[in-house]
């Protein structure tokens, strides 16, 4: 299996309300790919700058294929575009 842990730090309220629209849009379609086995959207009780995405997949051909989705690829560039993303992979 693996998870990804995506680290997303916004800037300012404005890009953080649209970031979390953008996310939990890319949430509820990723939740249907095959091979998903969690995606999750979390937010920082600390720091109102600061949300995660924690997704687990099954393999890596169910993840390559969530990254070639439509949801995907129209809905990441806007994640990067509200937010300073940091990637941190596991495998189990």
């Amino acid at each position: 299996m693996i998870r990804l842990n995506v680290s997303l730090i916004t800037e300012t309220e404005e890009n953080h309300r649209k970031l979390i629209e953008a996310a939990t849009e890319l949430v509820a379609f990723s939740l249907r790919d095959k091979g998903c086995v969690d995606y999750d959207l979390y937010e920082s009780k600390t720091n109102n700058d600061r949300l995660m995405i924690v997704e687990t997949w099954e393999s890596e051909k169910d993840l390559e294929a969530h990254q070639n989705t439509e949801h995907y690829l129209r809905l990441s560039p806007e994640l990067r575009r509200y937010a300073n993303v940091t990637l941190t992979r596991f495998e189990f």
